[in-house]
């Protein structure tokens, strides 16, 4: 007896004009006449149910469990901190020293970017590592100032310090950090992580490259001690700016020049050597990685004895040094945000949180494969999100994932997150015990450090040339970006990049093109030398049928008919059936592709069929105006030999699931096609789906199942044909065979006398439950037999579905077996 709320929803139902049973989808009337091995009480054991929408809410709606793994999801250290180990300690140590050494010069390089005083880019770094190992998933990831971002950061202060120019350049970085790191933290909350997947790699290098030659560019001047003009404008202009002041450097040059220098030597004297002396590899590896220290520390010392003299004198220096840098925390506050700091960088918002997602989602992927783990994209946003929240109120300004000093850490042999907790100490030491020595720090030295660090950022030709060689479009996407960010600027090359892929996807998916299958008989060989006559026993090894002989090596499978897959040409592909069509889509079926993929069905359908009745219309007035027919007098073709419509096969392995505007678009082409086909109907056969609602929202549309035609003609007996496989367990057909196999054994062991009394013992055991299985096998009456064999097994998918098929050859066999019923 139907339920109270059954009652209800069918009393509503009539009442809004709802018709809740207008299809019949169990073909009663087709099926009870015989046609089918399987008979309608047959169906009672297996019908295909539909998904419900309070199915999917219960499934989109958390347990109380998934709230609890959500929330300890947001501190992964719980999973591995309980287990940390002196090994462990010791890897983390080296690797945390050793970054910290690369940490500190960088990051007071990186706050002169920021158009920051140079603390603040150590108070940035401090805060990156003490805080990401709390809720980091990757173990190389080191956060802090990076060249590009801090290039973006010097930006946005320097045009909202020319707004409001009363107002600090550290505020409004510190506010930039707290507001970008807000909006990530929300996304990483949200578990929106997947979000960065829209940023191509092409993309990604795009901004990388770009960004690498507008900040190296950018150095030159300081490098060189060239002053008189803005190194803020874009790039080109500033090249040009160069050359025309190249002769105004001074002593700075020398200084530059040679740590630049020095940085490069120092690198490609350690690899060289450490491809000749693979036994100290490792040597050579931390030599390379702590070179930056060195030289900053050498010229430290250089300064030290030129500029002791004129500091205690107060004077100039002989050439530029990094100046007086507070000792500790001077700068720790709670920051102050208001809506005047708000509205003065809102335009450039956005390009500072693509920044902080792309580099650092795009490193710790990478460097996730590459050392055998996996990173969660939301959690990362969580991590950064909060660094950057919590980092100003200590001074810090927007910081992210930092690739240079990620590969140091890795191949330092990182083992935790928590080697970012040893890096935090390093440059807690240099806060509080190296300010006086930072004095001397020469600002050409740390330019060359900044153009040596940005240059590893720069795409190689090599991984250009492999662009091209995968997708030759997104080469020039990336040129684009590149040029764009070097005659622009940074935020209008990441604008361009991400908008020119975005764009790619849309004309892709508008503009997806199905392919026209047919029917090929291929077989299995051995070698790459096929012989024509495969079935002959005279044959080379190196041609004869694979160990799968006779007719098992021998099968159908379906290439496009244009061969634009890449298939032989020579293979002569054509229709399966005269009249039959099998259509594979390419890239998923909605609404912006429905229409494009549907045209090119028709037209080719129109192209190689002819009209089941050329009578169909009785008067020339009662042709449409785009199918006019024969010139008058004329009679239709007797000559065109072109079949006539009868089913259509639809291969939806690429369609995860269907809306509304696609779905209506395909009524109107069956709609039309019907009409094409009069009096027949056109069968309509879907396989491979793999979405429950998109079998919905078919079978709502009247797909599946067989409709024949509203006005009773074009009837014919149809006959449904299902895909049964064996039910499989320890009671499946495979297991009895096995347990016959084992029981010829045993009695072949027992008559030679070789068995003991305890395997005659399970060997009866086996006898006894072989013998029951086959009883019951051959007893069932719930399936059929295969091959005059007792076979357990059940249809694949639901009997109220018969149009719906597990794989091509299901629905080519089911096509073809009513196709020859229908008139030609």
């Amino acid at each position: 007896m139907a339920s109270t709320s059954t009652r209800i929803g069918h009393g509503l139902a009539k009442v809004l004009g709802i018709d809740l049973q207008y299809r019949n989808e169990t073909g009663v009337e087709s099926l009870s006449r015989g046609e089918s091995v399987f008979s309608v009480g047959s169906a009672d054991t297996y019908v295909e149910g539909e998904p419900t929408a309070l199915e999917w809410l219960q499934e989109i709606t958390p347990s109380g469990k998934d709230v609890l793994h959500y929330f300890r999801s947001l501190f992964p250290f719980l999973t591995w901190i309980t287990r940390y180990n002196l090994q462990w300690l010791i890897g983390d140590l080296v690797a945390g020293i050793t970054v910290g050494a690369v940490v500190v010069p960088q990051s007071m390089a990186y706050a002169k970017l920021a158009e920051l005083p140079v603390e603040f880019g150590l108070y940035s770094s401090f805060m990156g590592v003490l805080l990401y190992w709390f809720f980091a998933t990757s173990k190389d990831i080191t956060i802090g100032p990076v060249a590009v971002l801090s290039t973006v950061t010097g930006n946005v202060v320097s045009k909202a310090s020319g707004k409001l120019p009363d107002v600090p350049v550290d505020i409004i970085a510190s506010s930039l950090a707290i507001i970008a790191g807000s909006i990530v933290l929300f996304l990483g909350l949200a578990r929106l992580g997947w979000l960065v997947e829209f940023i191509t790699l092409a993309a990604i290098s795009a901004f990388m490259t770009g960004s690498a030659i507008s900040i190296a560019v950018g150095q030159v001047p300081t490098l060189m001690g060239i002053t008189g003009f803005s190194t803020r404008d874009p790039t080109y202009k500033v090249f040009i700016h160069i050359l025309q002041h190249l002769g105004r450097s001074n002593l700075n040059a020398a200084i530059g020049i040679s740590a630049l220098a020095m940085l490069y030597i120092i690198r490609s004297t350690c690899t060289l050597l450490a491809r000749r002396y693979p036994s100290r590899q490792k040597t050579f590896f931390f030599i390379s990685t702590l070179r930056t220290a060195f030289v900053i520390l050498l010229y430290i010392l250089i300064s030290y004895l030129c500029n002791r003299g004129p500091k205690s004198q107060g004077k100039k220096a002989i050439f530029s040094t990094l100046g007086s840098v507070p000792r500790g925390f001077k700068h720790a506050r709670v920051p102050h945000i208001t809506t005047e700091i708000l509205s003065a960088f809102a335009s450039e918002l956005p390009s500072t949180v693509i920044v902080l997602l792309i580099e650092h989602i795009s490193i710790s992927k990478s460097f996730g494969r590459v050392n055998n783990y996996t990173i969660n994209p939301s959690q990362e946003l969580v991590a950064i999100g909060i660094t950057n929240v919590l980092g100003p109120f200590l001074g810090a300004y927007p910081a992210t994932g930092s690739f240079s000093r990620t590969a140091i850490k890795s191949k330092a042999g990182v083992r935790t997150p928590f080697a970012g907790v040893i890096t935090a100490v390093v440059v807690l030491l240099a806060i509080y015990a190296l300010p006086a020595m930072f004095w001397y720090i020469p600002n050409a030295a740390l330019a060359g450090v900044i153009i040596h660090a940005v240059g590893d950022l720069i795409t190689p030709p090599n991984t250009v040339y492999q662009f091209w060689l995968i997708s030759p479009l997104e080469v020039f996407v990336f040129f684009a970006g590149v040029f764009v960010t070097v005659f622009s600027s940074i935020e209008n090359g990441i604008y361009t990049t991400v908008s020119i892929s975005a764009a790619m996807f849309l004309f892709r998916a508008f503009k997806a093109k199905g392919r026209f299958l047919g029917r090929a008989k291929i077989y299995s060989v051995i070698g790459d030398h096929p012989d024509v006559e495969v079935e002959t026993k005279d044959v080379e090894p190196k041609s004869r049928l694979s160990p799968i002989e006779g007719e098992k090596s021998v099968r159908n499978v379906f290439l496009p008919i244009g061969h634009h897959d890449g298939t032989n040409p020579e293979i002569e592909l054509e229709d399966p059936y005269p009249g039959v069509f099998i259509y594979r889509f390419s890239e998923g079926f909605n609404y912006p592709n429905a229409n494009h993929y549907l045209d090119q069905l028709v037209e080719t359908i129109f192209k190689k069929t002819r009209r089941t009745n050329p009578a169909t219309y009785g008067k020339p007035g009662d042709r449409p105006w785009n199918d006019p027919g024969p010139r008058r007098g004329k009679e239709v073709d007797p000559t065109d030999n072109r079949p006539t419509l009868k089913a259509i096969i639809l291969d939806l392995s690429s369609v995860n699931n269907v809306d509304i505007t696609s779905v209506q678009n395909l009524i109107d082409v069956r709609n039309q096609l019907d009409r094409y086909a009069a009096p027949d109907s056109v069968d309509w056969h879907f396989c491979c789906i793999n979405n429950r609602w998109t079998k919905r929202a078919l079978v709502a549309a009247g797909f599946g199942y067989h409709t024949p035609a509203s006005d009773g003609s074009g009837t014919h007996r149809w006959k449904p044909i299902f895909s049964v496989a064996d039910i499989g367990g320890s009671t499946s057909a495979a297991a009895a065979a096995e347990a016959r196999e084992n029981r010829k054994a045993l009695r072949a062991a027992a008559r030679s006398g070789d068995v003991s009394d305890d395997i005659e013992e399970r060997g009866s055991s086996i006898n006894s439950e072989t013998d029951t299985l086959d009883k019951q096998l051959s007893q069932t009456k719930a399936y059929g037999t295969l091959e005059g064999k007792a076979r357990q097994v059940a249809v694949v998918q639901g009997l109220n579905r018969p149009l719906f098929h597990v794989d091509l050859t299901a629905a080519l066999e089911s096509a073809l077996a009513n196709a020859q019923s229908k008139s030609h």
